[in-house]
């Protein structure tokens, strides 16, 4: 008889509640309506979007991506990073699936803000790769954190997810807050010149699952 049981996971910190559900609406877009709901967290003011997608109340293995801020790629086009493509990518595919969510959390360079990512932008091109930038301008290599992220499922009611994601340290997070992950969606992107190093370096300093070249796919075809 095959196991039919819900995935569970036992929440090691205490549920958060730094959220009010501010604000709600359909909104057309060229991948179709994505109803829009605005978290505004009562702490500080600073406001997340669930981009939802069907309706995921009550359901297993939702797919779901967490996405932080990325100003300068999704609205300015910078080549350094692959932030734009792997929103657009997220969007798609819950849109061509008719079921999902993006979180868009507001966590601009791995929790730095702005001003500090352009700063590390000069020190990186100075030499330093991304988490050396961070470090000398004082800050940990990743700042962000997911507890906004898991209350913001609990709040839709989502029971498990399907997280779309490179990112090992994502997945842990949500588990770690009680969010019960039940498998890997990878998330592709096209590399360019001005982020390859930057996505070698995500990869070998931090775990990163990312597939730049052909033989990386050769490489988890024989791994599997």
């Amino acid at each position: 008889m095959s196991d039919t049981r819900s995935p569970q996971v036992l929440p090691t910190r205490k549920p958060t509640q730094h959220l009010e559900r501010y604000s709600e609406a359909d909104v057309p877009t060229a991948r179709g309506v994505l109803r829009t709901i605005v978290f505004r967290d009562k702490r500080n003011g600073r406001e997340h979007v669930a981009l939802v997608v069907g309706e995921p109340k009550g359901l297993e293995g939702v797919p779901v991506r967490i996405h932080s801020e990325c100003l300068t790629s999704e609205v300015f086009g910078s080549l350094k990073c692959d932030c734009r493509e792997q929103l657009d990518r997220a969007l798609d595919f819950v849109s061509q699936n008719g079921l999902g969510v993006v979180l868009y959390l507001r966590q601009e360079g791995r929790g730095i803000g702005l001003g500090n990512k352009i700063k590390a932008y000069a020190l990186q091109a100075k030499g330093l790769d991304t988490y050396e930038a961070n470090r000398q301008l004082g800050f940990a290599d990743d700042l962000r954190s997911y507890d906004i992220a898991a209350e913001m499922l609990r709040s839709l009611d989502v029971r498990s997810v399907d997280l779309i994601t490179n990112n090992p340290l994502k997945i842990a997070g949500l588990v770690e807050e009680g969010v019960a992950v039940r498998r890997r969606i990878p998330s592709r992107t096209e590399h360019n010149p001005h982020n390859v190093d930057y996505l070698k370096t995500k990869r070998e300093r931090t775990g990163h699952l990312i597939e730049l070249f052909a033989e990386d796919d050769d490489t988890e075809a024989k791994a599997g």
